[in-house]
């Protein structure tokens, strides 16, 4: 039993504490310290004035409640059930008692004065634990080879895994110390764990992890829980967000009153219990529902994002029209340039127009394209290359075009080709005195 917080016991304090236990077979931890405190912990003097006490000697010190003491755990402190071996009684069992009484002093003193000193030559090889699971295991397979198969389902993981599961899935946590030597260990196997009703109860209420302490890993869980004697039982559970013992049940227990402690443990804890729940599933519901508002941002944010990337594209697309249409009229500029430079040229180098009287002259009209007439003399002699150079520096002319006949119509063959390298002159041409010709745009062809 769990008691309120006290100063630290010394190593001898321990040691006399434990030993008047088993000397007076007293279940609660906190009467054997207050029983030798009041005595100024000589124990032989504590022991006689409990034995007293039990013949019906009046005794000056007021004992506590001989029987188990079920604290509530309301004020954080832990369940306790210990069940003693019974004690002797009549006259002729206490005087063998009292007969054995400095024996078994003597031999308890030695043991823990030997036990003392062997842990500074040999340390225990059970403080190092190399493979937890393969202790559990080791104790599951040698518990039924011994005991059979009728037991509680055993957790078959370490005592760390065993308590992240309870955690986790917010069950209570049964562990059991297995004390191989102890003399009551086989009837608590056989009688109470191999219960039906315990078999069940605990199956369908809560998780069993077991191993026994001559094993590394179960001397660990030992060392951390520190029980008294065996058979030892905790019950653990998450409480105030931490795994915490709610609950010891030491000694041999019978299989009823093995369920109706746990019943009184688990009902004792049940508001904690629910409300981790409880805040569980707040907090769940809290981080459900910060994951759909940081699902539903995520979401805007990609619209956002993609509202952004296509404006990107479409101003990087209108810029690439503009600039398209920009170098398409910097290039027709410049081609008009070219054009009106050409023209400028070819004007410049055409031969002057021969006089009316001249007998080698002859008179052409020009119908152009937009139904403008252009009339010009030349000379027979003259190619036709000079016709077309003439009508090429007009502004009116089209930049590519072709110079037809009326009548019979035929294109002239004004610019050199690879058969004709050299155009034949206006006479070669078959054109008359006074000709009228068509000029064709051909830019589209």
């Amino acid at each position: 039993m769990a008691a309120p917080e006290e100063q630290e016991l010394s190593q001898a304090q321990t040691e006399k504490l434990l030993q008047f236990q088993d000397l007076t077979g007293l279940e609660s931890m906190d009467q054997c310290r207050r029983t030798l405190e009041q005595h100024n912990w000589n124990i032989e003097a504590a022991v006689q004035d409990r034995l007293n006490e039990q013949e019906g000697v009046p005794s000056v010190f007021n004992p506590p409640p001989a029987r188990p003491l079920q604290v509530n755990t309301g004020d954080h402190r832990v369940y306790s059930y210990i069940v003693s071996r019974p004690q002797p009684r009549g006259l002729l069992g206490w005087s063998y008692y009292m007969i054995m009484l400095p024996f078994r002093f003597t031999y308890y003193t030695l043991m823990d004065i030997f036990r003392f000193a062997l842990r500074f030559i040999r340390p225990d090889p059970r403080g190092r634990v190399t493979d937890p699971v393969g202790d559990v295991v080791s104790f599951i397979r040698s518990f039924e080879e011994k005991y059979g198969r009728s037991h509680p389902v055993f957790y078959q993981g370490t005592y760390s895994q065993a308590l992240n599961d309870a955690k986790r899935e917010l069950r209570y946590l049964l562990v059991y110390l297995h004390g191989e030597d102890h003399q009551d260990t086989d009837e608590f196997c056989r009688n109470t764990l191999s219960s039906e009703e315990v078999l069940t109860f605990i199956n369908t209420r809560m998780l069993f992890w077991a191993c026994s302490t001559s094993r590394p890993e179960g001397y660990r869980v030992s060392q951390a829980l520190r029980e008294n004697t065996y058979p030892f039982l905790a019950m653990i559970m998450l409480k105030d967000r931490k795994m915490t013992v709610v609950g010891r049940l030491e000694g041999l227990i019978q299989p009823e009153d093995l369920i109706n402690q746990l019943n009184f443990i688990m009902e004792a804890n049940q508001t904690y219990l629910m409300s981790e729940r409880l805040e569980r599933e707040e907090r769940n519901q809290t981080q459900v529902l910060r994951q759909q508002q940081d699902e539903a941002y995520l979401v805007s944010l990609r619209a956002d994002q993609e509202k952004e990337r296509k404006k990107k594209e479409e101003q990087e697309q209108r810029r690439q029209e503009e600039e398209a249409e920009r170098q398409t009229r910097l290039a027709e500029e410049r081609r008009q340039r070219t054009l009106a430079e050409e023209k400028e040229r070819k004007s410049e180098c055409l031969p002057p127009e021969p006089p009316q009287d001249d007998p080698d002259c002859l008179e052409i009209m020009f119908k152009l394209p937009n139904d403008t007439r252009v009339k010009r003399r030349f000379l027979f002699s003259q190619s036709l290359t000079v016709i077309h150079d003439f009508l090429f520096s007009l502004k009116e002319t089209p930049e590519k075009f072709q110079i037809v006949t009326s009548f019979p119509r035929r294109v002239l063959p004004c610019l050199p080709t690879e058969e004709q390298p050299n155009p034949p002159t206006l006479k070669e041409a078959g054109l008359s005195r006074s000709e009228v010709l068509f000029v064709q745009d051909i830019t589209d062809d």
